[in-house]
């Protein structure tokens, strides 16, 4: 065993619904574009918690009907690290309003999306959008 083993960081992301729409913040630091909110999961917190906490620090909801939708590892969905992600669904009944690392947030349908779509995100969203539809996300290779 190494004395420094590598891992790689653990974050959340959630898929916000409110007002017909989807979540997504302008992110204030590298790498820039729009995103889901999300952010690392502190030490001694769940990712439950996490989801929760970052949602309400960058747009300022609460959250209801919190439900784990699908985990993303891919090792270069974050230029800056090896992240995984587990992504959350959840809704809110209010307006977002940008703060903490978001510069900005609005409300956009999946088939209206800003430009540049910073991390995986486009493709989560497209995911969630199949999953919506009613349609089984491609399965991952057999183990």
């Amino acid at each position: 065993m190494t004395e420094n083993p590598r891992n790689p960081l653990l974050t959340v992301d959630i898929i916000i619904e409110t007002m017909g729409g989807i979540v997504l913040i302008r992110r204030k630091n590298p790498p820039h574009g729009w995103a889901l909110p999300g952010g690392f999961v502190d030490y001694g917190e769940s990712v439950e918690t996490a989801a929760r906490r970052e949602a309400e620090e960058e747009t300022g909801l609460i959250l209801s009907n919190l439900h784990q939708f699908h985990t993303y590892s891919d090792p270069a969905r974050d230029p800056r690290h090896h992240t995984v992600s587990v992504v959350f669904t959840a809704s809110a009944s209010a307006t977002p309003v940008g703060a903490d690392d978001a510069a900005e947030a609005g409300i956009f349908t999946v088939d209206d999306l800003p430009a540049p779509i910073a991390f995986d995100h486009e493709k989560i969203l497209s995911d969630y959008a199949t999953f919506k539809a009613g349609r089984a996300l491609a399965k991952s290779a057999p183990l």
